[in-house]
Order: C-alpha cells, then sequence, then structure tokens
C-alpha cells in the first residue's frame, strides 16, 4: 500500500506526527509537503495528493486547519472520494460505505492520539462492496459525469 500525504501550514505538526504513525506501522508513503509552518495555500497540496492518488497511490490523507479546506478541493477531482473525518467511527463509514480514497483531517480540532486512531480506521476498512453502497457510487459518478461534460 502506498499513501500520499500533504498539508498546508496549519497540518504540518500534525502531518509530522501522523508520518510518524505510519513508519512504526511499516505504511509507505511519500509526503508532498508542505515542509514548514510557513504560510501555505492548502489547495496546491490537495492537488498535488489528488493527482498522486488518481495516478496509483492506494490512499490518499490531507491534512489542514479545519479539514474542511482540503476535503472541498480534494473533491473538486473527478475519481476522488475525500472524507473529513473526525473520529474513528466516521473513518470506518468512510471507507466502508463510500470507498473513500481521501482521508481528511482538522489538526485544530483532532489530538494526535485521535489522528492516529482515525487513519489506522481508514487504512484498516474495507470497502464493504454491498450492492446499495455499489449503487450510490454509480450514481455519484453519474452526478460527476455531469459536471464534466459541462465543461
Amino acid at each position: 500500500m502506498k499513501i500520499a500525504i500533504g498539508s498546508d501550514h496549519a497540518g504540518y505538526e500534525l502531518k509530522e506526527k501522523v508520518k510518524e504513525f505510519l513508519k512504526a506501522n511499516d505504511y509507505h508513503f511519500e509526503d508532498f509537503g508542505t515542509d514548514s509552518s510557513e504560510a501555505a495555500d492548502y489547495p496546491e497540496y490537495a492537488k498535488k495528493v489528488s493527482e498522486a492518488v488518481l495516478g496509483g497511490f492506494e490512499f490518499g490523507i490531507l491534512i489542514c486547519g479545519s479539514g474542511i479546506g482540503m476535503c472541498i478541493a480534494a473533491n473538486k477531482f473527478p475519481g476522488i472520494r475525500a472524507a473529513f473525518c473526525m473520529n474513528h467511527d466516521l473513518a470506518k463509514a468512510g471507507r466502508e460505505h463510500n470507498n473513500a480514497n481521501i482521508l481528511t483531517l482538522a489538526a485544530r480540532f483532532t489530538t494526535d492520539l485521535e489522528a492516529k486512531k482515525i487513519v489506522k480506521a481508514f487504512l484498516e476498512t474495507k470497502f464493504s462492496g454491498e450492492e446499495r453502497h455499489i449503487r450510490r457510487l454509480k450514481k455519484l459518478s453519474e452526478i460527476e459525469g455531469i459536471f464534466q461534460a459541462r465543461k
């Protein structure tokens, strides 16, 4: 499994903690920035991680202050299903029900310990493959197609 990870300045410190967790648990990852807590624009890192996931990375993790900006930015990319998760139950649901491929975290509202629990749940939970979830994902793809055709 290869994971793309990125953050803006507000998510930098939590990203470093998540990277330590990933290393300690033998996950392979690539850091797409930022490399400090100096001001940085979250859409740049959402783009890099989303493109990595679309290019073959199994999952992405994006971290900003609220988690919301990264989620919005990542979900602009066709084929990305980013889930903003505040606890491990939401991370499990995002994977089981929505086959989410990017996790977004809120650095200002998530402790290091909770972030590790969320990441673990997200990476270890499989998509259920249940017919109702497949049907709903197909409908999302249809909506995505409509918007792409309008461009």
